[in-house]
């Protein structure tokens, strides 16, 4: 049952960030491009157990383990495709059985298929990359259709709609995703911060092959990666949306799977150690400016809210989408927000600035 969530969410932080190796990042000691290159070295050993045709054929039963499924929504135990989830309310479809399986499809819930969030003709379809669960998630057929091989952004005005708010469209070309004219796929708020850190992974990950890939948001080398607008786009969602306990989860059952992990979901301030100056400049482009929710989690029951943004609404709204609590044109002090007396739980908290929305995660322990 929902309600049981945020005692959960905590168990599982708990257990799953035990479960990084000892000295697993011991090497982990530069900055900027000498990091990421640090971070290569520690994490490019995922080779031999990715290299034929068997390994992808055991995402399947990958995607089966308790890691990807639904324990934090609905907790019913269906599949979590970022795809079809609604967190704030029930899914239009779900997918329980492995015989869901693409397959042909015409219609959102007829199957699910494994996506590469770097599209695999960029490589050529080639191991270990094929194979590497890091990236490549349990999606809806037919979304992942619509998306093609489009690269991720932030769509201006959508031409496709999924049933949980995912978009196609032309991208926003200002802001944050200023710079790309093109047609782009936005995810759910909820899971941006999950895509920008499966790709960030395979930036590093395949830092040694991927100047000779051509792809709409590379930018031909081997350090950056991507172009302004995209790698701008990516550590704003990574910012926006920090590590979940899905992705926690995820991250071990992977390491288990194949045998490396993702340092941006370990460590997510690598991010910003990596590429300082896009996080320097996305910082900057928050919708809020300079915002800052802490402390999260709460042990005392008040959250903070500091930003110098007026913020017109503030909802807390709990996992079920009911809203617990409403200040509309709330007071601060010293440009923050206090929240008191919250319960127990795990939230969204939903801020309103003329007319803009932002949704963070919060808990209170």
């Amino acid at each position: 049952m929902k309600q049981f969530y945020s005692f959960l969410a905590v168990l599982v932080c708990l257990n799953s960030f035990a479960q990084i190796p000892q000295g697993y990042y011991n090497n982990a000691t530069g900055n900027g491009y000498t990091l990421k290159t640090q971070l290569f070295n520690i994490i490019n050993n995922n080779n031999n157990a990715l290299t034929s045709s068997s390994n992808y054929g055991g995402l399947w039963t990958l995607f089966t383990q308790s890691a990807f499924r639904d324990r934090y929504y609905e907790n019913d135990n269906t599949l979590l495709d970022v795809y079809s989830e609604k967190p704030a309310g029930p899914d239009s479809y779900n997918f329980s059985s492995t015989s869901q399986q693409c397959g042909n499809y015409t219609s959102e819930g007829d199957c699910y298929n494994r996506e590469h969030t770097l599209p695999q003709s960029v490589w050529s379809s080639a191991y270990p990359m094929y194979s590497d669960a890091h990236f490549v998630l349990p999606t809806d057929g037919k979304v992942n259709g619509v998306r093609d091989n489009f690269p991720f952004g932030k769509v201006n005005v959508a031409s496709w709609t999924s049933t949980n708010g995912s978009k196609l469209g032309s991208n926003t070309n200002s802001g944050y995703a200023a710079g790309y004219v093109g047609t782009v796929f936005e995810p759910l708020d909820e899971f941006k911060g999950d895509i920008a850190r499966c790709l960030l992974y395979f930036a590093t990950r395949y830092e040694d092959q991927i100047t000779s890939w051509n792809y709409s948001m590379f930018n031909g080398t081997s350090t950056q990666v991507f172009t302004n607008t995209f790698i701008s786009i990516l550590v704003t969602w990574n910012n926006l949306d920090p590590v979940s306990p899905y992705e926690i989860a995820k991250n071990n059952a992977v390491y288990d799977f194949q045998g490396n992990r993702n340092p941006y979901i370990d460590h997510p301030e690598y991010v910003c150690r990596v590429w300082s100056s896009a996080c320097a400049l996305a910082t900057n482009e928050f919708e809020f400016a300079s915002l800052s929710v802490f402390p999260n989690p709460s042990n005392n029951g008040t959250i903070y809210i500091n930003t110098t943004t007026s913020i017109d609404d503030i909802q807390l709204i709990s996992i079920d989408g009911q809203i617990i609590n409403e200040f509309k044109n709330p007071t601060k002090s010293n440009e923050t927000y206090t929240l008191d007396n919250l319960p127990k739980g795990f939230y969204f908290l939903k801020l309103t600035s003329n007319n803009n929305s932002i949704t963070k995660k919060i808990s209170v322990n």
